[in-house]
Parts: structure tokens; sequence; C-alpha cells
């Protein structure tokens, strides 16, 4: 069911970005020197639909830095949890007879 959900969602995006690619051969010059228009120091000449596939695939970049670097506490917050629930385990089995192990609940998986 996911794979048929999946390749309906992905046929119709993927036959949009090849006819995007197809309509925008056009080579354009990107210049990266605002004070000289007529020689710039830095251009680079590409098609169109590169320059929208790169600022795409840069913005995919840059947002999943920003939410991963948005998530650093959460991460960190879980790291020092997991540390603080190992040494109440270790503890209690420690403190525990032999025969009580049955009664405690089972680790949790860890995503």
């Amino acid at each position: 069911m996911i794979r048929f959900l999946k390749g309906l969602i992905l046929l119709p995006v993927a036959i949009v970005v090849v006819l995007l690619a197809v309509a925008n051969r056009q080579p354009v010059t990107v210049s990266f020197d605002p004070f000289s228009h007529g020689a710039p120091a830095f251009s680079l000449t590409l098609p169109l639909y590169a320059l929208a596939f790169a600022a795409v695939a840069l913005g995919i970049v840059v947002g999943g830095a920003g939410a991963w670097l948005g998530q650093g506490r959460t991460r960190r917050d879980r790291r020092a949890k997991s540390r603080e629930l190992d040494r109440l385990r270790t503890e209690a089995d420690r403190r525990a007879p032999a025969g009580r192990h049955a009664a405690l609940p089972a680790p949790v998986a860890r995503a």
C-alpha cells in the first residue's frame, strides 16, 4: 500500500520535473559580482533548470541542518535520561533478590 501511495505521489512529481527540465534548457548567466555589469569577476553559465534544482537542493540541505541543530537540546536530554535509566536499572539489579527480576519491566527499545 505504501509503495502504491509513493508511486501515486512521486510519478506526477517526476513528470513535472522532467517537463521543467525540458522546457528550461536555455543557458543563463549567474553573476556573483554586483559591481561589474559588463565583465563580472565570477559568473557561471548553466541551464535554468540546473539553477532551479541547485536552489532546491541547497534549501533542503540548509533546512535539514537547521532542523538538526534545533533538535540538539532534545538529543542531549534523551542521552542524559538514557544514562540515568541505565544507572537506575543497574542499581535495581544489584539490590533486588534473585527471584524478583521477573517483576521488573522489560527494557524499552530505543529508536
